[in-house]
C-alpha cells in the first residue's frame, strides 16, 4: 500500500496542517468541478479541525455554498445525542458557517439501522448521479483495534463489495452503526487518515510495517486505486516507530 505519511511534533500542529490541506482540497475541487463533496469522521481530532475551519481565515475564505458534506459512519442515536457524529460537526462547524441545509447529508441515527443505510445508499445515488460515489476528500480515523469508519474487524461490513452503505452490528460495542463501505472509501480522490495520541501507537506500528491487506486490520484495506492516501499523525502516534527511521522518513 502506498502511504503518504505526514508526521507532526504535536496535535496542535497536526490539526493546523490538516486544516490547511483540507481548505486547499476544497478550493481545488470547487475550481475543477463547481462543488466539493467531502465525507467526515467523528472524534476529537476532527473536532479540532472543524473548529479551525469555522474560524478565520477559513470561514471567510471558503465558499461554503459549494460544499456538500457527508458522513463516513454514524452511531444509532438522535442527532442531538452526545455520541452523534453529526452533533460534533454541527457544534464545531455547521453552526458557524453559511452552508445551505440541503448541502448537509447526515446519516439518520434515530431510525432503524437497515432503513438508515438504505436511505443513505439512495442519497449517494442521487448526489453522484448513479455512479460509484467518488468523494473529493474523505476524512478517516483509526481505532485502536484497526477499524476505520465503522468497518470493524470480524464484521460483515468489511466484506461488503456491492452496497455503498450498510448497517453493521458491532459485538464488542453491543451496538448498531451505519457505515460507508470499502468500495466507496477506495473510490475517493483523496483520503486523509487523522491519527493522534499514544493509544494509537501500537496499531500505527503494525500498519506502517504491514505490506499486505489484512482483514483483521480494516484500515489497511483502504487503498484508493486512483486517488491519494495520506496519513496525518502526531509524534505520540508515531512513538513506537524506530526513531532513526522516523527522522529519515518524515522529519519534523
Amino acid at each position: 500500500m502506498n502511504k503518504n505519511i505526514h508526521a507532526y511534533p504535536n496535535k496542535e500542529k497536526l490539526v493546523a496542517a490538516t486544516t490547511d490541506r483540507i481548505a486547499d482540497c476544497m478550493e481545488l475541487a470547487i475550481q475543477k468541478n463547481g462543488l466539493c463533496s467531502m465525507a467526515l469522521s467523528g472524534g476529537k481530532t476532527p473536532g479540532g479541525i472543524f473548529s479551525l475551519l469555522a474560524s478565520n481565515p477559513y470561514r471567510d475564505r471558503l465558499d461554503w455554498s459549494k460544499l456538500h458534506l457527508f458522513w463516513g459512519d454514524e452511531r444509532m442515536v438522535p442527532p442531538d445525542h452526545q455520541d452523534s457524529n453529526y452533533r460534533l460537526v454541527q457544534e464545531t462547524l455547521l453552526d458557524h458557517i453559511k452552508i445551505p441545509d440541503e448541502n448537509v447529508h447526515r446519516m439518520r441515527g434515530e431510525i432503524a439501522p437497515e432503513e438508515a443505510a438504505a436511505e443513505y445508499v439512495s442519497l449517494l445515488h442521487d448526489h453522484f448521479k448513479g455512479d460509484l460515489p467518488c468523494f473529493d476528500l474523505m476524512l478517516l480515523g483509526l481505532g485502536e483495534d484497526g477499524h476505520t469508519a465503522s468497518l470493524f474487524p470480524g464484521t460483515d461490513a468489511v466484506e461488503e463489495r456491492e452496497k455503498h452503505a450498510v448497517a453493521v452490528f458491532v459485538p464488542k460495542l453491543d451496538a448498531w452503526r451505519v457505515t460507508l463501505t470499502l468500495p466507496v472509501l477506495n473510490a475517493a480522490r483523496k483520503i486523509m487518515f487523522l491519527v493522534s495520541g499514544k493509544s494509537k501507537s501500537e496499531m500505527v506500528q503494525r500498519i506502517i510495517s504491514n505490506k499486505q491487506l489484512a482483514k483483521e486490520i480494516p484500515a489497511t484495506m483502504v487503498n484508493p486505486q486512483n486517488g491519494e492516501l495520506h496519513w496525518m499523525m502526531d509524534s505520540e502516534a508515531m512513538v513506537l516507530i524506530n526513531k532513526s527511521a522516523r527522522e529519515v522518513m518524515f522529519p519534523f
